[in-house]
Parts: structure tokens; sequence; C-alpha cells
């Protein structure tokens, strides 16, 4: 999940400008290998479509059907072992990383439906996984985004 948020988050705003952790070769073969990957052209390729379709999908600006050509040509092949049964992803090495993204946003929508989703603040582009029990997080920070928003709006009331 965290691998999720990641990329979801690794094209964010800073001072109105977007950095984008896997647009530069060197930055995006160290963002890469810090999740598991081996930072090649196809993988960083993959994961930047994967990034673009999954910030679509989660701001229901696209379906999930969507994400479909990402996961072309992946199986996964059940394994019995003494502790129950174990399901191995089988996908090519360039697109592991992409389509463990892919799974976790599933598993996310099967267990924590509605819980992913953009920050509230709309001059921020970053993504939050709300794990509060009332479900009523809004900010990717509260100390960020959340303390801004607040900030105005006490401003605006004091006019």
């Amino acid at each position: 999940m965290d691998a999720l948020l990641d990329l979801l988050n690794s094209r964010p705003l800073v001072d109105g400008e977007e950095r984008d952790a896997l647009g530069d070769p060197a930055d995006g073969r160290r963002w890469a290998r810090e999740h598991g990957g081996d930072g090649s052209h196809a993988e960083l390729a993959l994961l930047r479509e994967a990034r673009d379709v999954l910030r679509d999908v989660v701001c229901a600006k696209r379906s999930p059907a969507a994400l479909g050509p990402l996961l072309e040509g992946v199986h996964q092949i059940p394994e019995v072992a003494s502790h129950g049964l174990r399901w191995t992803v089988v996908t090519p090495p360039h697109a592991r990383l992409a389509v463990e993204a892919v799974l976790a946003w599933a598993d996310i929508e099967r267990t924590m439906p509605g819980r992913l989703r953009p920050c509230a603040n709309d001059m921020c582009r970053l993504f939050l996984l709300d794990r509060s029990r009332a479900n009523r997080a809004r900010w990717c920070s509260m100390a960020v985004c959340g303390n801004r928003e607040k900030a105005r709006r006490h401003y605006e009331r004091t006019r």
C-alpha cells in the first residue's frame, strides 16, 4: 500500500511547479530501486503510465477498466503450502512494480473502499489513504494542507 501511495504521489506540486520523481532517468532509477525494481527504461515508462491511469481512476476521471492493459500477460498461480493457499503473481520483470501498484489499488478498493483519495486542497496533487475510524480525513497532511485551509477559512471569517 505504501508503494502505491509513493507512486501516486511521485508527481507533486512544489511551490507551484510539478516535480516528477519518475521524469528524470536518474531520479526514476533511484525511485524504482528504492521500491525493489531495476529502474530500466521499460520499467519507468510502465510506472509512469500506471501512475497516470491510477491517478485518473482514483479521481474518477477514468473507469477502472482503463487498468486492464497494465495487466495483460499477468497470471496468478496458486501454491498450496503447509499454512494454506498462497497466490504468486507472474509478470514480466519490467512490469512487476506497476502490476503490484494496480493489485494494491484493487486490494484497497476491496478492503477499504473510498479511503484512497486525492487531497482536498485544490493546490495539492497528493493522495492519501484514510485509515481513520470515521473515514473523514481530507488532507494529505494536516500540518501542511489542512493547516493552510483552516488558516484561509479563519482569515475569511475574521475579515
